[in-house]
């Protein structure tokens, strides 16, 4: 009998769950003793690989103090050849990326992020200030005219008396 002719078969699987249609297809005992043994057989092989590396030179101890002293003048020679070249290769290939992988990340934060929100306080803060302005400029255009007047009051009255004072003072420098 197929799946086809069977419609309470059909009915089962379409409402048991994936766990439960895993559980009949797939013996997990079985599944899971492969999955052991190929683990156990891989984890006892794999540190012999490291047998087939080949030992590297083991540095000896100088004996005397001249010896130390030749490996120390040799050694301060070749850091003072390799040392610019090293720190140039460090410099362009080790901090100059993170530094710009970190003003990207920083610059891509503050544009997605920060800006717009400072951008928004700003306008709420713009728009309060806009408003207050509005609202208080018909009276200092007020107090200006009136301000105005006065001083045009205050000019009539003070130049009589400071042409006066000016004509006279001409006056005394001509005699």
């Amino acid at each position: 009998m197929s799946i086809r002719q069977r419609p309470l078969y059909n009915l089962i699987i379409i409402l048991s769950t994936p766990l439960e249609i895993l559980r009949k297809f797939f013996n997990f005992k079985k599944i899971l003793l492969v999955l052991f043994l190929t683990g156990s057989i891989v984890g006892l092989v794999l540190p012999n690989f490291s047998l087939a590396q080949e030992e590297l030179p083991a540095i000896e101890a100088p004996e005397t103090f001249e010896e130390a002293k030749e490996l120390g003048e040799e050694f301060l020679k070749e850091s003072k050849e390799q040392l610019p070249g090293i720190l140039e290769r460090l410099w362009k290939e080790e901090v100059l990326p993170v530094w710009r992988k970190m003003y990207e990340i920083w610059s891509n934060w503050w544009d997605n992020y920060i800006q717009p929100w400072l951008q928004n306080i700003w306008e709420r803060i713009k728009n309060v200030f806009i408003q207050e302005i509005e609202k208080r400029r018909p009276k200092v255009e007020q107090e200006l005219e009136k301000e105005k007047e006065e001083l045009k009051e205050e000019i009539k009255k003070e130049l009589p008396k400071t042409t006066k004072s000016l004509w006279e003072r001409f006056k005394e420098l001509i005699k």
